[in-house]
């Protein structure tokens, strides 16, 4: 039994044993303060899209051309022979009548020859209209020699009297080019000639734009006589191309970084969605806890509309068109190209390009060329007839263009002259590749070669059909279909732009019904 003053003492002990002993730490949990929450991340830096393709008119009824004698430009002729377009695109093209689906118009073509439309790969149609005048002169910015960052849609008149004219001759499709003022011009676009009242309506679906680059005697003639200023020698035009380059290399490796560190910011953002991060206890005192680091996106690089063009050359996605007339420069500018990595689709013009026919055939560069002009300036004195024929024969692409309003209407018979040049030379040419020169050759210099070009299944229904040969003198276009649609009939009407309607005629009646000027 244990006494009572004992248990006294004792209780007292450990009353006064836990007074004295420190008091347990309080736990991280009771000290800590909360993390602020993460703040939002800043938005992506915009971007501004490029102007999309206008919606695709509904097709028309199918239509089936028979009886003619059909000129493929890819290799064979039917004749008699036949095309059916359905829904904008050939369904059938081949031997004898064909089979016309239930509501299609059929029309008779015996006797007429069939064609693809002509693609005129050289026109500066829209943005130096006709009439022509100041007021509606917008092919060439000549504020510096280098203006990558302009588009040759942005002064495309559709309205200039030249286009409907173009059809007549048989045109379907053009490149509309700046002009040739400026070391680099900027930007082309390809246009289907469906008279709409836009640039960006007539666009030809899909078709890469190009850059159009000027070698020789424009580029120091306006800027070294006229101004006094750079470049004023040829030496001084390559050093602006080169220039241009390396710019809009460094450029677009900041880019390319940019791009980099964005994807590697988006996977950051989604591993932290997945597994937000806890913050840890301060190691001392009562500070707050940091939040996790920032998740703001890169920041990108300041936009700059001329590098961004020819970083888009360097890219693949646009097509470089250069004007550029001698031998030597020519050879200049292929190894420009080869020293930043980009590819010379065409050069225009180009009198000497016989001189150097078998580098273009390896390199797979197109010569866009006249049939016979020469003479005209110093570096048009070495141009000869056969030069497109010889380039044929050696391999590369030849092409037959316009560079002009009025030559344009008769293209067909442009290259019918170039044709007869090569076979005075003894070369051996065929009616199919002079065909080519302006029909399935362009196309591949435009970039839309798996969508016109030739008459061959899938591709678009743009025909011509022409009341004789037409690499005759006397061949004209009866009509002309883009899209399967009828947009030329010489029978019926005749087709003028809205610019021409309110014109005043001489005499009280308006032309007559299918008379062109």
């Amino acid at each position: 039994m244990t006494h009572p003053r004992a248990l006294s003492l004792l209780l007292i002990g450990l009353a006064t044993s836990c007074a004295t002993q420190p008091p347990p730490k309080p736990t991280a949990a009771a000290t800590e303060t909360p993390a602020p929450p993460r703040p939002e991340p800043f938005p992506v830096a915009f971007v501004p899209a490029e102007p999309a393709d206008a919606p695709r008119p509904p097709a028309p009824a199918a239509v089936l051309l028979r009886g003619g004698t059909v000129m493929t430009a890819a290799g064979r002729t039917f004749a008699p022979g036949h095309v059916l377009v359905v829904d904008g695109s050939i369904a059938s093209v081949g031997e004898g009548p064909g089979v016309a689906p239930e509501g299609a118009r059929v029309v008779d073509a015996t006797g007429r020859f069939l064609t693809p439309g002509l693609i005129d790969s050289h026109s500066h149609m829209g943005v130096y209209p006709i009439p022509g005048s100041s007021g509606n002169s917008d092919g060439n910015e000549v504020g510096d020699p280098t203006t990558s960052g302009v588009w040759a849609e942005h002064g495309f008149w559709p309205q200039d009297p030249a286009l409907p004219r173009a059809v007549a001759g048989g045109i379907t499709t053009i490149q509309v080019l700046p002009g040739s003022a400026n070391l680099i011009g900027g930007r082309s676009f390809t246009a289907k000639l469906k008279l709409k009242g836009s640039a960006r309506e007539m666009r030809f679906p899909g078709a890469p734009q190009g850059l159009k680059m000027a070698c020789g005697e424009n580029p120091k003639r306006v800027y070294g006589e006229h101004r006094n200023g750079l470049p004023s020698t040829r030496m001084g035009n390559v050093f602006g191309y080169r220039k241009a380059f390396q710019d809009a290399l460094e450029y677009r490796r900041r880019w390319l970084k940019y791009e980099r560190d964005l994807s590697l910011w988006r996977d950051r953002l989604e591993r932290e969605r997945l597994h937000p991060t806890t913050p840890t206890a301060p190691a001392e005192g009562n500070k707050p806890a940091e939040p996790p680091g920032p998740l703001d996106p890169p920041d990108p690089p300041g936009r700059d509309l001329e590098h961004e063009t020819l970083a888009k050359v360097l890219d693949g996605t646009i097509l470089v068109h250069n004007h550029c007339y001698r031998a030597d420069e020519m050879n200049l500018m292929l190894d420009l190209a080869k020293q930043y990595h980009f590819k010379i689709r065409s050069f225009h013009h180009a009198l000497e390009a016989y001189k150097l026919r078998d580098r273009l055939a390896s390199e797979g560069v197109a010569v866009s060329t006249w049939a016979d002009w020469w003479g005209f300036k110093m570096e048009g004195l070495d141009g000869i007839p056969e030069n497109a024929p010889l380039v044929a024969a050696a391999g590369a692409r030849a092409i037959i263009h316009s560079d002009s309003g009025s030559e344009v209407r008769h293209l067909n018979q442009e290259a019918a002259k170039a044709l007869a040049a090569g076979k005075r030379l003894g070369l051996v040419l065929d009616d199919n590749e002079a065909l080519r020169w302006i029909t399935a050759n362009p196309a591949w210099a435009l970039g839309v070669e798996e969508k016109t070009g030739t008459l061959t299944v899938g591709k678009m229904g743009d025909v011509v059909v022409w009341d004789r040969h037409p690499f005759s003198v006397y061949a004209k276009a009866a009509q002309v279909y883009i899209d399967g649609e009828l947009v030329f009939d010489r029978g019926t009407a005749r087709q003028v732009t809205d610019f021409e309607v309110t014109l005043p005629h001489s005499g009280d009646t308006a032309p007559a019904a299918g008379v062109l000027p």
